[in-house]
């Protein structure tokens, strides 16, 4: 399965940093490719290292201005010439969305990744990994969305919870077994 994930390229601690890692060695031993951001810095640098050293393949998309911190040895890479288009390449070479602790650019992409499943531009799983209870906030206000009538179908046709890599990756391999 090709799982894209969103994550921050920002240098974290352990708390986010080792269940990266275990997230990204349960993808490589499962024989699955990781879509990325293409980045060879902080988090997305953890994961890529995680996947690739456990046998799985990374298929990066970075963007122009980012090209120089890509990594050089991706199984494939992309250069978009703009965030737009980056995000579009990354949710067309996947089958599957996991969205990990970031900052405002992993927001934009989650939101955006969402707002395209609300309309059914896309059916794929979208899997917010709350690692270290890093989205109770959101997760409370996606919640709020729905139980005032802000969301067109219930929450949990939009994104599923997850609170470790693990249950991150039944759930996306449950839903590749009835695809």
């Amino acid at each position: 399965m090709n799982i894209c994930v969103f994550l921050s390229a920002a240098d974290l601690d352990d708390r986010y940093t080792v269940p990266a890692r275990e997230f990204a060695e349960l993808l490589g031993r499962g024989g699955h490719t990781l879509v990325w951001g293409g980045s060879e810095s902080g988090l997305m640098k953890v994961v890529a290292d995680g996947v690739q050293e456990s046998g799985g393949r990374l298929v990066g998309v970075s963007v122009d201005f980012l090209a120089a911190k890509a990594r050089a040895d991706a199984d494939e890479m992309v250069i978009a010439r703009d965030l737009a288009e980056r995000k579009a390449l990354l949710l067309e070479k996947a089958d599957a969305v996991v969205i990990m602790v970031g900052g405002t650019g992993t927001l934009d992409e989650a939101t955006e990744i969402l707002e395209l499943k609300k309309h059914g531009k896309h059916n794929k799983p979208v899997v917010l990994l709350n690692t270290a209870g890093f989205y109770d906030g959101l997760r409370q206000q996606f919640q709020r969305m729905e139980d005032e009538g802000f969301l067109p179908l219930p929450l949990a046709e939009l994104v599923f919870f997850a609170k470790d890599g693990v249950g991150a990756l039944a759930h996306l391999e449950e839903w590749s077994g009835l695809q």
